[in-house]
């Protein structure tokens, strides 16, 4: 099966088969939870083929969330190179299929991956997520948030990764934090597309404190790698752009310190997206903190049963240029999710770490 992209992206067989590279890609660094007061979460072990209760359930996505996700909570000790960005399998996790329904789709064969880690005393339940709102379907995301809800009985469900930029001002690798998403419906007009929001405000105090941004990582963004994707780009489209043309902004160079924004426990809402929607340099979706493609279905979800839920998006292909043909944006999108979105992840990772380490 492909890796995942997120459908908020075009993907075509160019995209498929497009792998852009930067020369010399530094590594994740080790992260040191002594210096914010904090130790490293705890890898906790589980025997039987059932689920275990968690207080918390942290779920990501992509491949290269997935492995930001298995460096911040399980081997922050170590470095992690880039070529890790990639992995489909990391030790320690298990696989969930019980309780498919029946018939399903041709390669989808179970929900998701699990392990569990310690934050603060409380046990935390990280969730690689098999299902999605494009595939396998909205039915198959919501049954899959009902199992976890029915199971794990968690107090709160936070979704992490990657996102495509709304805000005009957001650089790659910005990290939005909301508790309200708002679900795009093709057929209805704006204002009648469904807000689901709860009060769930994250704690800011690991967050806040000075030594905090000493963690972050500055996206590795320079102005010859970001040349040179120009150059593969246009030799896989068979286009001529320059830089200025594909990133007229210049929000595809990363902030000299990642900027993270907690918008929970407010009205300020995320958009999910079923279809291909990007947010464009006329700034259509300003309102909203950032466009991805889950967020909104757990939201409705955990409504119902009074599970509290949050979103920890990272920005990992900003707005793009409205002069540009929807497919070009696509692409370009793409390409720059495809080369960062491994750096971009760390620091919403991070970033939830914090927000979970802050309620002890």
């Amino acid at each position: 099966m492909a890796t995942y992209k997120p459908a908020r992206l075009f993907v075509s067989e160019a995209q498929l088969s497009f792998q852009p590279v930067i020369e010399k890609a530094p590594p994740l660094p080790v992260i040191n939870f002594a210096s914010v007061g904090q130790v490293a979460p705890k890898l906790l072990t589980h025997s039987g083929s059932s689920l275990p209760v968690a207080d918390t359930i942290v779920i990501t996505w992509a491949d290269a969330e997935w492995a930001a996700m298995q460096h911040v909570f399980c081997a922050g000790h170590t470095t992690m190179p880039y070529s890790d960005r990639s992995e489909s399998s990391w030790s320690g996790w298990t696989k969930y299929a019980k309780n498919l329904p029946a018939n399903p789709p041709e390669d989808w064969d179970f929900w998701g991956e699990w392990r569990l880690v310690e934050i603060g005393g409380k046990t935390v339940m990280l969730w690689k997520s098999n299902t999605h709102l494009d595939f396998p379907g909205e039915s198959q995301l919501t049954a899959m948030i009902k199992l976890l809800i029915t199971e794990v009985k968690p107090k709160l469900i936070l979704s992490i990764g990657t996102a495509g930029g709304a805000k005009t001002e957001d650089h790659v690798g910005t990290v939005r934090a909301v508790s309200a998403g708002t679900l795009y419906e093709a057929d209805a007009s704006p204002s009648a597309w469904p807000d689901y929001k709860n009060a769930w405000t994250a704690n800011d105090t690991v967050l806040n404190n000075p030594a905090f941004g000493g963690l972050l990582f500055a996206i590795p963004t320079t102005m010859s790698d970001l040349d040179s994707l120009v150059t593969q780009f246009n030799k896989q489209y068979k286009t001529t752009y320059t830089l200025k043309d594909l990133d007229p902004d210049g929000l595809n160079q990363g902030d000299a310190s990642a900027k993270i924004f907690d918008q929970t426990g407010g009205g300020t809402a995320l958009l999910t997206t079923p279809t291909f929607v990007v947010g464009t340099t006329d700034g259509a979706y300003q309102k909203f903190a950032a466009i991805e493609m889950d967020d909104a279905i757990i939201a409705e979800t955990c409504n119902a049963p009074g599970v509290q839920f949050g979103f920890v998006r990272n920005i990992s292909d900003p707005v793009q240029s409205a002069a540009l043909p929807a497919e070009m944006q696509g692409n370009w999108g793409s390409t720059i999710y495809d080369t960062y979105g491994f750096f971009t992840s760390y620091n919403g990772a991070l970033a939830a770490w914090a927000m979970l380490a802050g309620e002890a």
